[in-house]
């Protein structure tokens, strides 16, 4: 079977790369950026940091601070229009997975015309989408380095998954001075969304050596670090471990895809907007569950690498004990406990696990579901 390997040119990692990155911007040439950002980013004044360190370097930019948590068609739109009016040369997204993925969707409109939703899918686009340089500030989605672009359908009331080698941005950057000092629940969702993207994509059936050795190292350090990010804001060095898990979580699922946690997460924020990372944490254990059906000597390995000790355990108990090790770290950050907390009815499961068999993001999981399987995972993370 082949594969292949997607990541941005170049990746930008450690305290003080910010800097890095506006050299970079100015020795490319690039003349004017639109900064896709969101308002809270705005109004603390980390915007007005970039567009400084830009425009010392005679880089001009033009903000739009219109995106929503879960971003929409009409984020993209609006942030389309506003580039074509300022004729800008390259974007820069500012921010956590939102502002990314919106950014993304701009890029490649802007390049490739039409709207966002005819890119819905795997690899739709013609052409490179306009320049992205994206800043990461949350551990994470890792959207900064992915392909992976998902927006809201509004009217649909669904997330599209728009995978598309042309929309890998042209450089990453994840400083963890801009990560000190988030609340405390949005490292708690963005760090179990990586732990999630590292679990998804070690039992996908795409996994290859090269990425199961990076979505471990993930494992190992969200194990080790997440607790303490969470509950100290201010902690460089987790918040920088963090960043390197959230990124190694992102180089496995770049590649190897993921599986139904996603493809379930995806209904519940387009049918109900809620926190994509959160419903991740609920729903991980619940379909891991399902998956050890399949491959429980893989679910073995993530228990290991979640500090469990496995000698002496065969497969079906090492991926029992992976289970009850998420469960006790999304606990210990605050996870409520089931999606009806947040809103979630159980009369909406049918059209939820309608929607979550299309997902591009399920073809990966490591078995198949019914209709009936998908609706039980959903009706068990109530």
């Amino acid at each position: 079977m082949t594969s292949a390997f997607f990541i941005p040119t170049v990746n930008l990692m450690g305290a003080g790369c910010l800097k890095d990155a506006a050299d970079s911007i100015q020795s490319q040439g690039f003349k004017k950026g639109l900064i896709v950002t969101d308002k809270i980013l705005s109004q603390i004044g980390m915007v007005k940091q970039v567009q400084d360190m830009l425009s010392e370097r005679d880089v001009e930019t033009v903000v739009f601070d219109g995106t929503q948590p879960n971003p929409t068609i009409s984020n993209v739109n609006d942030g389309l229009s506003l580039l074509a009016d300022n004729e800008c040369d390259f974007v820069i997204s500012l921010g956590g997975g939102s502002p990314h993925d919106c950014a993304k969707g701009i890029a490649l409109v802007a390049s490739n015309g039409g709207k966002i939703g005819d890119y819905e899918g795997v690899d739709q686009s013609a052409k490179p989408m306009l320049p992205l340089i994206a800043i990461n500030t949350t551990a994470g989605t890792a959207s900064e380095m992915t392909r992976f672009c998902i927006i809201t359908d509004e009217e649909r009331h669904i997330k599209m998954a728009i995978v598309d080698k042309h929309t890998t941005p042209l450089i990453s950057v994840n400083d963890p001075e801009l990560m000190l000092a988030k609340p405390a629940s949005l490292t708690a969702a963005t760090g179990m969304d990586a732990l999630t993207h590292a679990v998804e994509a070690y039992v996908s059936i795409a996994a290859t050596p090269i990425t199961d050795a990076v979505a471990i190292k993930a494992i190992e350090l969200i194990q080790a670090h997440l607790r303490k990010a969470v509950e100290n804001g201010d902690d460089i060095e987790a918040r920088e471990q963090m960043a390197y898990a959230q990124f190694m979580a992102g180089m496995a699922f770049n590649n190897a895809s993921l599986g139904y946690v996603h493809a379930m997460a995806h209904q519940l924020g387009g049918f109900y907007d809620l926190p994509h990372g959160v419903c991740n944490a609920i729903l991980l254990p619940h379909v891991q569950r399902y998956n050890a059906q399949v491959c429980p000597e893989r679910l073995r390995d993530v228990a290991k690498a979640m500090g469990v000790e496995v000698e002496g355990l065969n497969a079906e108990q090492g991926a029992e004990a992976a289970i009850d090790a998420i469960v006790a770290l999304a606990k210990d950050v605050g996870i409520p406990a089931g999606i009806q907390e947040l809103g979630a009815k159980s009369e909406d499961v049918p059209v939820l696990a309608d929607n979550a068999l299309k997902d591009a993001c399920g073809f990966t999981n490591p078995k198949q579901a019914t209709h009936e399987e998908i609706s039980a995972i959903f009706e068990a993370a109530m």
